[in-house]
């Protein structure tokens, strides 16, 4: 069943569609091509193949590791009871970026350019008329989407449109702040979007040009990771991704893998370390963070961690 939520966070979360959710999508459904880097590292995938993790250092629990969907399904935000038990052990929930209001603020500024410059003017009228067909669905205003820088409009695309903006790692902050667990972000808003600042333009305007052209796929991609996802396969999530990356070509596939998911990586564990050492922490990011040589998991091993895979954390249907 779905949480209830105060007036004051409702109005967080009908922000959320066109602002925060797309950019947790994007990194979640396209940046998952790192796998194929990772054929050096000597793993069991069957064991590698879990979403859920507990993280132990010599012996001694120091915590959990959740790989999350960004996803709506009411199957993905129904946890099991132990879920929220091993939850309420921690001090310390840890996710990508926290979801306050002034971070929702700093990324609008962020998605839209300085007065005077406007979209239709840097990818033309035609391509800005197929843009607003193909966001016909998600009810955003012309001249909210004609201020987009075209990363942004691209992300929109990216994931399905929203119904509740009541997402998976939305839902398990708010449990953890009622629980009284500090939450932490793993990433500040800068840190997160630099990739999606520093694109070239010609390769902003490409992966465009293939949102808009894909857009009546995106449902239904989005379901098969859902299903692969609730089949508690990793591996599966991987593949799925990989096949939708394998449209986008060489370079992005380069940019998006190096600076998307292995520097964010790096630097979200670099974060994550002092937290592990004084605390015990629940971390929740994107599941396609956890795979590969420069996966969350073979990273924390590398820093003396023994990871454990752990049972779907979602009640029984």
């Amino acid at each position: 069943m779905r949480d209830k939520i105060p007036c004051k966070k409702a109005v967080v979360l009908r922000l959320i569609p066109t602002m925060l959710a797309p950019v947790f999508c994007l990194l979640l459904f396209m940046l998952s091509p790192v796998v194929s880097n990772a054929a050096s590292v000597k793993l069991d995938q069957q064991s590698d193949q879990a979403i859920f993790w507990a993280i132990e250092k010599a012996g001694s629990p120091a915590g959990f590791l959740l790989g999350t969907i960004h996803s709506e399904d009411p199957r993905v935000l129904d946890f099991s009871e132990e879920l929220l038990t091993m939850l309420n052990s921690n001090t310390v929930f840890a996710m990508e970026l926290v979801p306050d209001l002034p971070t929702l603020a700093r990324l609008a500024e962020y998605m839209h350019f300085p007065p005077g410059k406007t979209l239709t003017g840097v990818i033309g009228p035609g391509r800005f008329e197929a843009l607003m067909s193909a966001l016909s669905g998600y009810h955003v205003p012309e001249d909210f989407v004609d201020r987009m820088k075209p990363w942004a409009a691209m992300m929109t695309l990216s994931t399905p449109a929203p119904e509740t903006g009541f997402f998976m790692d939305l839902s398990l902050s708010l449990r953890a702040t009622g629980s009284g667990l500090k939450v932490v972000g793993l990433e500040t808003l800068e840190q997160q979007l630099s990739f999606l600042e520093d694109m070239p333009m010609d390769l902003q305007l490409n992966l465009l040009d293939q949102a808009i052209a894909g857009f009546d796929l995106v449902a239904d991609a989005h379901d098969r990771m859902v299903a692969a996802y609730l089949e508690n396969d990793l591996v599966g999530l991987q593949a799925l991704s990989n096949e939708e990356f394998s449209t986008v070509g060489i370079k992005a596939h380069e940019y998006f893998v190096e600076l998307g998911i292995n520097a964010r990586n790096i630097r979200m564990l670099d974060t994550l370390l002092p937290h592990l050492r004084s605390s015990q922490v629940f971390v929740a990011v994107g599941a396609l963070h956890l795979p590969g040589e420069k996966g969350l998991l073979e990273l924390l091993r590398v820093q003396g961690y023994t990871l454990k895979p752990l049972p779907l954390p979602f009640a029984p249907e």
